[in-house]
Protein backbone atom coordinates (compact mmCIF):
# COMPACT_ATOMS: atom_id res chain seq x y z
CA UNK A 1 0.00 0.00 0.00
CA UNK A 2 1.51 3.74 -0.49
CA UNK A 3 1.41 5.66 2.29
CA UNK A 4 -0.41 8.94 2.60
CA UNK A 5 3.27 10.77 2.54
CA UNK A 6 3.54 9.45 -0.57
CA UNK A 7 0.27 10.38 -2.33
CA UNK A 8 0.79 13.97 -1.07
CA UNK A 9 4.22 14.08 -2.64
CA UNK A 10 2.78 12.85 -6.33
CA UNK A 11 0.01 15.43 -6.08
CA UNK A 12 1.97 18.54 -5.42
CA UNK A 13 4.71 17.44 -7.72
CA UNK A 14 1.35 17.44 -10.73
CA UNK A 15 0.89 20.86 -9.63
CA UNK A 16 2.00 23.44 -11.78
CA UNK A 17 5.11 25.37 -10.46
CA UNK A 18 5.13 28.71 -9.33
CA UNK A 19 7.04 31.64 -9.74
CA UNK A 20 8.99 33.63 -6.45
CA UNK A 21 5.63 35.71 -5.31
CA UNK A 22 3.10 32.56 -5.64
CA UNK A 23 1.83 33.03 -9.03
CA UNK A 24 1.83 30.40 -11.70
CA UNK A 25 4.62 31.17 -14.63
CA UNK A 26 2.98 32.32 -17.41
CA UNK A 27 2.13 29.73 -19.97
CA UNK A 28 2.94 29.16 -24.17
CA UNK A 29 -0.26 30.17 -26.09
CA UNK A 30 -1.37 27.21 -28.20
CA UNK A 31 -2.71 27.54 -31.92
CA UNK A 32 -7.21 26.73 -32.15
CA UNK A 33 -7.22 23.22 -33.03
CA UNK A 34 -9.87 23.82 -36.02
CA UNK A 35 -9.54 22.83 -39.24
CA UNK A 36 -9.87 26.32 -40.32
CA UNK A 37 -7.55 27.01 -38.17
CA UNK A 38 -4.68 24.99 -39.30
CA UNK A 39 -5.09 25.94 -43.11
CA UNK A 40 -4.65 29.28 -42.55
CA UNK A 41 -1.75 28.73 -39.86
CA UNK A 42 -0.01 27.27 -42.74
CA UNK A 43 -1.43 29.80 -45.55
CA UNK A 44 0.09 32.60 -43.31
CA UNK A 45 3.78 32.67 -44.05
CA UNK A 46 2.91 31.64 -47.63
CA UNK A 47 1.43 35.00 -48.21
CA UNK A 48 3.71 37.02 -46.29
CA UNK A 49 6.82 35.50 -47.81
CA UNK A 50 4.85 36.06 -51.32
CA UNK A 51 4.32 39.73 -50.47
CA UNK A 52 7.54 40.78 -49.81
CA UNK A 53 9.51 39.34 -52.58
CA UNK A 54 6.51 40.14 -55.24
CA UNK A 55 7.30 43.68 -53.02
CA UNK A 56 11.33 43.55 -53.10
CA UNK A 57 12.49 45.67 -56.37
CA UNK A 58 9.90 48.13 -55.50
CA UNK A 59 11.26 48.45 -51.46
CA UNK A 60 14.97 48.85 -53.44
CA UNK A 61 13.93 51.84 -55.38
CA UNK A 62 11.45 53.41 -53.26
CA UNK A 63 11.76 52.01 -49.17
CA UNK A 64 9.27 54.61 -48.38
CA UNK A 65 6.33 54.46 -50.29
CA UNK A 66 6.46 50.66 -50.57
CA UNK A 67 7.05 49.82 -46.59
CA UNK A 68 3.69 52.69 -46.67
CA UNK A 69 1.57 51.08 -49.14
CA UNK A 70 2.29 47.24 -47.99
CA UNK A 71 1.39 48.51 -44.28
CA UNK A 72 -2.45 47.74 -45.45
CA UNK A 73 -2.09 44.52 -46.41
CA UNK A 74 0.32 43.27 -44.01
CA UNK A 75 -2.06 44.25 -41.06
CA UNK A 76 -5.09 42.24 -42.79
CA UNK A 77 -2.89 39.05 -43.41
CA UNK A 78 -2.12 39.40 -39.86
CA UNK A 79 -5.31 39.96 -38.67
CA UNK A 80 -7.36 37.25 -39.98
CA UNK A 81 -3.98 34.84 -38.79
CA UNK A 82 -4.69 36.05 -35.54
CA UNK A 83 -8.45 36.17 -35.39
CA UNK A 84 -8.42 32.67 -36.89
CA UNK A 85 -5.55 30.87 -35.20
CA UNK A 86 -4.92 32.60 -31.77
CA UNK A 87 -7.06 32.98 -28.73
CA UNK A 88 -8.26 36.51 -27.94
CA UNK A 89 -6.50 37.75 -24.38
CA UNK A 90 -8.98 36.73 -21.75
CA UNK A 91 -10.34 33.67 -23.83
CA UNK A 92 -8.50 31.36 -21.72
CA UNK A 93 -10.09 32.32 -18.13
CA UNK A 94 -13.30 32.75 -19.57
CA UNK A 95 -15.93 30.76 -18.22
CA UNK A 96 -18.25 28.51 -20.47
CA UNK A 97 -21.70 29.52 -20.92
CA UNK A 98 -23.90 27.26 -18.46
CA UNK A 99 -26.69 24.83 -19.59
CA UNK A 100 -29.91 25.87 -19.02
CA UNK A 101 -31.90 23.97 -16.62
CA UNK A 102 -35.76 23.91 -17.58
CA UNK A 103 -37.99 26.64 -17.87
CA UNK A 104 -34.58 28.92 -17.63
CA UNK A 105 -34.75 31.87 -20.39
CA UNK A 106 -31.45 32.02 -22.21
CA UNK A 107 -29.09 35.31 -21.25
CA UNK A 108 -28.56 38.54 -23.36
CA UNK A 109 -25.58 38.41 -25.48
CA UNK A 110 -24.01 41.44 -23.14
CA UNK A 111 -24.24 38.67 -20.20
CA UNK A 112 -22.16 35.78 -22.05
CA UNK A 113 -18.99 36.27 -20.40
CA UNK A 114 -15.19 36.07 -23.20
CA UNK A 115 -13.62 38.64 -25.14
CA UNK A 116 -15.27 40.62 -28.29
CA UNK A 117 -12.74 40.01 -30.69
CA UNK A 118 -13.47 43.37 -32.59
CA UNK A 119 -12.55 45.26 -29.94
CA UNK A 120 -9.75 42.88 -28.89
CA UNK A 121 -8.18 42.94 -32.83
CA UNK A 122 -8.92 46.73 -32.64
CA UNK A 123 -6.89 47.26 -29.59
CA UNK A 124 -4.05 44.98 -30.27
CA UNK A 125 -3.45 47.38 -33.21
CA UNK A 126 -3.80 50.77 -31.30
CA UNK A 127 -1.12 49.64 -29.07
CA UNK A 128 1.19 48.22 -31.64
CA UNK A 129 0.63 51.60 -32.95
CA UNK A 130 1.95 53.26 -30.02
CA UNK A 131 4.53 50.57 -29.32
CA UNK A 132 6.15 51.78 -33.08
CA UNK A 133 7.38 55.11 -31.13
CA UNK A 134 9.35 52.74 -28.78
CA UNK A 135 10.60 50.68 -31.23
CA UNK A 136 11.62 53.86 -33.54
CA UNK A 137 13.34 55.04 -30.45
CA UNK A 138 15.27 51.64 -30.36
CA UNK A 139 16.25 51.45 -33.76
CA UNK A 140 18.08 54.64 -33.30
CA UNK A 141 19.44 53.46 -30.22
CA UNK A 142 20.99 50.69 -32.58
CA UNK A 143 22.60 52.82 -34.74
CA UNK A 144 20.04 53.98 -37.47
CA UNK A 145 19.74 57.40 -38.77
CA UNK A 146 18.95 59.74 -36.27
CA UNK A 147 18.50 62.98 -37.95
CA UNK A 148 18.03 61.46 -41.38
CA UNK A 149 15.94 59.16 -42.88
CA UNK A 150 13.26 59.38 -40.31
CA UNK A 151 10.26 58.17 -42.28
CA UNK A 152 12.64 54.98 -43.62
CA UNK A 153 13.31 54.09 -40.06
CA UNK A 154 9.69 54.55 -38.79
CA UNK A 155 7.86 52.66 -41.30
CA UNK A 156 10.44 49.87 -40.29
CA UNK A 157 9.34 50.48 -37.14
CA UNK A 158 5.58 49.55 -37.93
CA UNK A 159 6.42 46.07 -39.47
CA UNK A 160 7.99 44.91 -36.50
CA UNK A 161 5.68 45.97 -34.90
CA UNK A 162 2.86 44.74 -36.92
CA UNK A 163 4.61 41.30 -37.09
CA UNK A 164 6.22 41.05 -34.07
CA UNK A 165 3.68 42.62 -31.28
CA UNK A 166 0.41 42.52 -33.02
CA UNK A 167 -0.02 38.90 -31.85
CA UNK A 168 1.62 38.97 -28.46
CA UNK A 169 -1.34 41.86 -28.09
CA UNK A 170 -3.76 40.16 -29.07
CA UNK A 171 -3.14 36.86 -27.35
CA UNK A 172 -1.87 38.28 -24.18
CA UNK A 173 -3.55 42.11 -23.77
CA UNK A 174 -1.69 44.51 -21.39
CA UNK A 175 -1.19 41.61 -18.66
CA UNK A 176 1.50 43.52 -16.56
CA UNK A 177 2.55 39.44 -15.45
CA UNK A 178 2.53 38.72 -19.31
CA UNK A 179 4.49 41.28 -20.24
CA UNK A 180 7.48 41.45 -17.63
CA UNK A 181 7.91 37.92 -18.68
CA UNK A 182 8.06 38.81 -22.09
CA UNK A 183 10.05 41.78 -22.09
CA UNK A 184 12.56 39.99 -19.61
CA UNK A 185 12.85 37.23 -21.61
CA UNK A 186 11.47 34.54 -19.49
CA UNK A 187 8.27 33.93 -21.29
CA UNK A 188 7.65 30.49 -23.04
CA UNK A 189 8.07 30.43 -26.72
CA UNK A 190 4.92 29.76 -28.91
CA UNK A 191 4.30 31.59 -32.20
CA UNK A 192 3.61 34.61 -31.22
CA UNK A 193 6.47 35.41 -28.74
CA UNK A 194 8.87 33.25 -31.23
CA UNK A 195 8.22 35.01 -34.14
CA UNK A 196 8.82 38.64 -31.83
CA UNK A 197 12.29 36.90 -31.00
CA UNK A 198 12.87 35.94 -34.19
CA UNK A 199 12.22 39.37 -36.13
CA UNK A 200 14.34 40.94 -33.33
CA UNK A 201 17.06 38.64 -34.44
CA UNK A 202 16.73 38.78 -37.83
CA UNK A 203 16.40 43.33 -37.98
CA UNK A 204 20.17 42.98 -35.81
CA UNK A 205 21.61 40.54 -38.44
CA UNK A 206 20.13 42.46 -40.83
CA UNK A 207 22.14 45.59 -40.28
CA UNK A 208 25.61 43.04 -40.82
CA UNK A 209 25.62 43.86 -44.62
CA UNK A 210 24.54 47.56 -44.52
CA UNK A 211 28.65 48.75 -43.70
CA UNK A 212 30.38 46.13 -46.48
CA UNK A 213 31.80 47.90 -49.20
CA UNK A 214 29.56 46.31 -52.02
CA UNK A 215 28.21 49.21 -53.55
CA UNK A 216 24.67 47.25 -54.18
CA UNK A 217 21.51 49.20 -53.95
CA UNK A 218 19.92 47.15 -51.62
CA UNK A 219 22.22 47.53 -48.95
CA UNK A 220 20.45 51.12 -48.35
CA UNK A 221 18.33 51.53 -45.21
CA UNK A 222 16.53 50.04 -44.26
CA UNK A 223 16.03 47.12 -47.10
CA UNK A 224 18.23 44.51 -45.11
CA UNK A 225 16.90 45.80 -42.19
CA UNK A 226 13.51 44.75 -43.30
CA UNK A 227 14.59 41.27 -44.92
CA UNK A 228 15.84 40.25 -41.76
CA UNK A 229 12.49 41.24 -39.84
CA UNK A 230 10.55 39.26 -42.24
CA UNK A 231 12.75 36.10 -42.11
CA UNK A 232 13.47 36.46 -38.57
CA UNK A 233 9.85 36.08 -38.21
CA UNK A 234 8.97 33.82 -40.00
CA UNK A 235 11.37 31.30 -39.03
CA UNK A 236 11.21 32.40 -34.92
CA UNK A 237 7.58 31.65 -35.60
CA UNK A 238 7.90 27.99 -36.75
CA UNK A 239 10.60 27.46 -34.36
CA UNK A 240 8.84 28.94 -31.27
CA UNK A 241 5.03 26.84 -32.35
CA UNK A 242 6.94 23.27 -33.13
CA UNK A 243 10.35 22.69 -31.81
CA UNK A 244 10.89 24.98 -28.97
CA UNK A 245 7.29 25.24 -27.82
CA UNK A 246 6.91 26.31 -23.95
CA UNK A 247 10.81 26.23 -23.55
CA UNK A 248 12.33 29.60 -21.56
CA UNK A 249 15.07 31.85 -23.37
CA UNK A 250 16.52 32.14 -19.42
Amino acid sequence: MSSPVGKGKAAEASKPSKTMDGEAPTQPVRIITSAQAQVVRHLHPVLLLSLFLLAFKALVADPVSTMSSSIPIVVAIQSAYAITCLPAAGSQTAKPPKKLRPGEKKKAVSEITGPNIAITTLVALILSAIATLALHAVLVLFGAPFLTHVSHTFLCSTHLAVLGLFPLFYTRGVSNKDWLEILSARAPLDEAFGGLVGAGIGAWLGAVPIPLDWDREWQKWPVTILCGIYAGYLIGKLLGGTVFFGNRLC
